[in-house]
């Protein structure tokens, strides 16, 4: 049953680029088809209906999408060489998609470029690199990442890198290495949002000292109202006001409920007792379809509009956004099933007192604010 606030969700969105912050689409269908960039995108036609993804062009145009940072994503066990290739393979692949798709999906590489793109009716699409261990250690690297169009990198994913520590592996180095604040730097120069997601809580202030761009976290939510440690804790969500950041709250059940959180664990124990990876997003999987332990319990989507409201409440409204990470976990939460679902939110928002003006902020502006204030970093 659509809320009260729904109509005027979708009218909200029609004039508001809502910018979404990670999407794994290109790995799903990478997943679907294979490594090859040309077979992964003529494997799928994502101009019709596809129950088995999260994401199709009918679906984004329903949810009001008008920026999606298309994740191009290497798992942690890619590494060195193989790592670069693999994430020059999902640049490809989002490349291909515009190619496949040009009435919908537009290439966008700047803030203005992206509100070209809506203004004409399309779906500006933008690449983000999820996993610094993608660029091998090498400053020439990731400025060819920049140069293909990339405008943000996670600093680290599931595991460390050698000069990152993660938020779900043992620290190494207590945040950020010398050649980390490097690249941080490296990436205020050439114009690359810093992506916090995954980050050690150590890290996240090392990157927020280090800065001279606002910082991002493309999809986390919130470490008090669940403590997991995929999430912002409230001193980091705190100091997003003087560094101008936004985080953009995820819909990812593990990150989202405290319910779900504490069955994850008992899921993490069960695999450590084997010997297997939790952090392994395959192993996992395959893993949790065997498993005789309790049944999952659902996210729901009040559970998201209380992280979305605390952000607001710590962070401010100039500082918090969304980045639904759909086709990059195996289920959302109730509500939130699909990329259509984003008049849900907003409307949910709207129907608790939101005004339209803040609903604005947190669909997109300020994402494409911060999106542009790195560019004007990188002149600087």
């Amino acid at each position: 049953m659509k809320s009260a606030g729904f109509d005027r969700a979708v009218a909200l969105l029609k004039a508001t680029q809502l910018a979404d912050g990670h999407n794994d689409l290109p790995w799903a269908l990478r997943s679907i088809a294979g490594p090859d960039p040309a077979v992964a995108v003529a494997s799928t036609d994502l101009a019709i209906p596809q129950p088995g993804l999260h994401t199709d062009i009918p679906r984004l145009r329903e949810g009001g999408v008008g920026l999606q940072f298309w994740s191009v994503y290497v798992p942690c066990q890619f590494e060195g060489h193989s790592a670069v290739t693999a994430v020059l393979e999902q640049i490809e692949v989002v490349y291909r998609l515009a190619e496949r798709y040009p009435d919908d999906l537009a290439i966008a590489t700047t803030a203005d470029e992206a509100e070209e793109a809506f203004r004409a009716g399309k779906i500006a699409s933008m690449l983000g690199a999820e996993g610094g261990h993608c660029i091998a250690e090498s400053l020439g690297v990731l400025r060819a990442l920049r140069r293909l169009g990339v405008r943000y990198m996670t600093l680290t994913h599931n595991l460390n890198t050698p000069w990152a520590d993660s938020a779900t592996d043992d620290p190494v180095h207590d945040g950020l290495t010398d050649f980390g604040r490097e690249v941080v730097r490296e990436m205020n120069r050439i114009g690359m949002m810093v992506d916090l997601s995954h980050v050690a809580p150590a890290t996240m202030r090392d990157a927020i000292e280090t800065s001279q761009a606002p910082v991002i976290f493309t999809h986390s939510s919130c470490r008090a109202v669940n403590d997991h440690p995929r999430n912002v804790p409230d001193d980091v969500l705190e100091s997003l006001a003087s560094n101008d950041g936004v985080c953009m709250i995820t819909f990812v059940p593990r990150f989202v409920s405290p319910a779900l959180s504490e069955w994850d664990e008992a899921l993490q124990n069960a695999m450590t007792t084997e010997g297997l990876d939790h952090r392994d997003l395959t192993v996992r999987e395959k893993f949790t379809q065997s498993w005789n332990g309790p049944k999952s319990p659902d996210a729901t989507l009040d559970e998201v509009v209380a992280h979305v409201e605390h952000a607001r409440e710590v962070a401010g409204i100039d500082h918090i956004g969304l980045g639904g990470d759909y086709d990059g976990v195996g289920s959302l939460p109730i509500g939130l099933e699909d990329v259509s679902k984003y008049p849900v939110l907003i409307g949910a928002l709207l129907d608790r007192g939101w005004s339209e003006e803040d609903c604005a902020k947190l669909a997109g502006r300020n994402a494409l604010r911060v999106l542009r204030a790195t560019e004007e970093a990188a002149e600087r």
